[in-house]
């Protein structure tokens, strides 16, 4: 695949002072590449310095194998656009004329656009979603309209590559989406190359095809999302504290208290709203018995839970059965999800069934036509909820934590 941008040994930095070091980057045609890393790491440094708007302490940038120092600034704005998080003061121009600037490059001495040159700006804007905008004024445009609109001007320069920093910072999630969709289908289909830094991990992760990770002035790893991200890999990249970091599931979960005050069964995912409430009402948890492939589990561990793990495809053992039992039985409330039973799992309802002879409250998600089924002669004695909120308004707000030592 021929390389759009290549740089080489590349250090940056200001004047002299080097602030990320040998940073060897290449995009092929279509390739989406995100920088990620914590604020201050030099990630919008870098993207100035591969764009020309600020020289290189060492090593070299290469458009199509030619030094970018040596490309005419008009060329070179033919070659790759520029969307900085930057924002100007851009008056009362309409989106058309905001869109047409990138037109500059293909203009001549008067900049008058030519009738071709019109058509190239709405196709712009229609492909970015912004048509319906271009006789509003810039100023009234919410930040995902302006948004659209400033990849709209990078479009109509008809680059090769596409340079942003940041894009998705202030916007809602609607439009982080959109705006994403957006690049991902440049450079599907229109085979532009992206380079782009972005906070928003998990859309990192999930929407580009390369990453490079930058972190104490250098560049960790670069690679692939499934290649890099390890686990425990972004928790060390931000120095994250108080919640940790699923790489599995692309999401962070806030830590739960570590002393655990109830016990909740789960599995196939009906645990994970009950553990996140649970957590946020500040309660520790114990989690089981739940299987390595479920996705309660992975979520159980994310939040610091005391999780009892069985493997995959497997029946639970005894010895797991006993290992919960004795967890559950420190004490006083349990929770049973809901989860749908099977031959693997049956041993969770009978836990439910020890924690009522335990003499412990006990709370179940089971719809109430399915008590008797699940629970027979002992359904009267558990409490039937419909949601985690109605079971948490059963629970203590503060509870005598020293009774469970």
């Amino acid at each position: 695949m021929s390389q759009i941008i290549t740089s080489k040994n590349l250090d940056v930095g200001y004047e002299r002072k080097v602030v990320v070091e040998q940073v060897n980057i290449s995009a092929g045609k279509g390739e989406l590449i995100c920088l990620l890393g914590p604020n201050g790491s030099g990630k919008t440094t870098i993207l100035r310095t591969l764009t020309g708007l600020q020289p290189p302490v060492n090593g070299v940038v290469e458009i199509n194998g030619v030094d970018i120092s040596k490309i005419k600034k008009a060329d070179l704005a033919k070659k790759m656009a520029i969307v900085l998080t930057e924002q100007v003061s851009l008056g009362l121009l309409t989106v058309f004329e905001i869109a047409a600037m990138g037109r500059y490059p293909h203009t001549n001495i008067m900049g008058k656009l030519s009738k071709t040159d019109e058509i190239i700006v709405e196709e712009a804007l229609q492909l970015v979603g912004a048509l319906h905008l271009k006789n509003r004024y810039y100023f009234e445009l919410s930040d995902g309209e302006k948004q659209k609109v400033m990849i709209a001007r990078a479009l109509v320069q008809e680059p090769e590559l596409i340079v942003l920093d940041e894009p998705t910072s202030h916007l809602d999630v609607k439009h982080k989406v959109e705006v994403i969709s957006i690049l991902r289908k440049l450079c599907l289909e229109k085979g532009i190359s992206v380079i782009l830094s972005l906070h928003d991990i998990d859309i990192a992760i999930k929407g580009c095809q390369k990453i490079l990770l930058i972190e104490d002035g250098k560049v960790k790893a670069q690679g692939t999302p499934e290649e890099i991200i390890e686990e425990g890999t972004i928790q060390k990249l931000y120095n994250i504290e108080g919640a940790k970091y699923n790489e599995l599931l692309g999401s962070l979960e806030f830590s739960s208290p570590v002393f655990p005050e109830v016990f909740i069964t789960g599995g196939n995912g009906t645990g994970t709203g009950v553990y996140r409430a649970v957590s946020r009402a500040g309660y520790g948890m114990y989690c089981g018995v739940l299987h390595s492939n479920d996705i309660d589990l992975h979520v159980a561990k994310a939040l610091s839970c005391d999780v009892i793990e069985e493997r995959s495809f497997s029946q639970i053992s005894l010895a797991q059965h006993e290992v919960a039992a004795a967890k559950m039985a420190k004490v006083h409330y349990v929770i049973d999800t809901g989860f749908p039973v099977g031959k693997n799992n049956q041993s969770n309802v009978d836990l439910i069934i020890e924690a009522v002879k335990m003499g412990k409250t006990v709370f179940s998600l089971t719809e109430q036509n399915d008590m008797d089924n699940r629970y027979g002669e002992w359904a009267n004695s558990i409490h039937c909820c419909k949601n985690p909120a109605e079971i948490l308004g059963f629970i203590p707000r503060k509870i005598n934590r020293e009774s469970y030592i």
